[in-house]
């Protein structure tokens, strides 16, 4: 048996929730279907029941799943109507809305991060980077880019906070949003943004509050160039 992850695995979860959100969204999973065995999910993605189980009622609390005690985890009966209301919630979000937010969102995170954040979210960061500087795609390079931002939302350790981010990581995931950073995306900017993504990690780690922002605004500013042209 393929030896599991640390249980308390940000990446592993990350992926969990990730994989269950696409199922649910493109209709593989339907209303009242079982999901496999917290034993199943914990081996496929290499992470502990606990973070099984903590992926589980996260999505449970946003009414996306629903348990049975003593038969498992089933799509909720009203999928549909959720999911329609996440899919209205974000067409009209345009990607110059979406910057817009994260340029206040984002460096308004960092007080908290530096207060909050913990050894294992820097070292969840520092893989994010270590992936992305390894990404052989431009998809693959994003997924990493996305997935390093979210970590440094979740280390500020406020559900509120991460619960908005993953709002806008939504509508990240969109085509409008994903065409653009196709078309914008150069070997040398890519390049750019991983000096940028370890500047603003090493800021964090730092605890330098003013250094941490002028990191992610400046990041963020290039980003909103690329894509926007200003």
């Amino acid at each position: 048996m393929t030896q599991l992850t640390e249980e308390g695995s940000i990446q592993g979860a990350l992926a969990l929730r990730n994989q269950i959100l696409e199922n649910l969204r493109s209709g593989k999973w339907i209303a009242g279907q079982k999901l496999p065995t917290e034993r199943k999910l914990s081996e496929s993605f290499k992470i502990g029941r606990s973070t099984v189980r903590r992926v589980i009622a996260q999505l449970k609390a946003k009414g996306l799943l629903r348990q049975n005690v003593g038969s498992g985890t089933y799509v909720a009966d009203n999928i549909e109507a959720t999911i329609g209301a996440e899919r209205r919630a974000t067409v009209n979000v345009s990607p110059a809305d979406l910057m817009e937010a994260r340029m206040v969102l984002e460096p308004s995170l960092i007080e908290l991060i530096v207060r909050n954040a913990t050894a294992a979210d820097f070292a969840e960061m520092d893989r994010c980077c270590d992936e992305a500087e390894a990404a052989d795609s431009l998809e693959l390079f994003e997924y990493w880019d996305g997935a390093l931002h979210r970590q440094i939302a979740a280390a500020a350790h406020n559900n509120f906070v991460l619960d908005v981010f993953d709002s806008m990581n939504r509508v990240r995931a969109a085509g409008e949003w994903g065409a653009m950073k196709r078309k914008s995306v150069t070997p040398e900017r890519k390049a750019a943004y991983q000096v940028e993504h370890r500047a603003i990690v090493d800021a964090l780690r730092d605890r330098d509050v003013d250094q941490a922002r002028e990191a992610i605004v400046g990041h963020l500013q290039r980003v909103r160039k690329n894509l926007l042209g200003y």
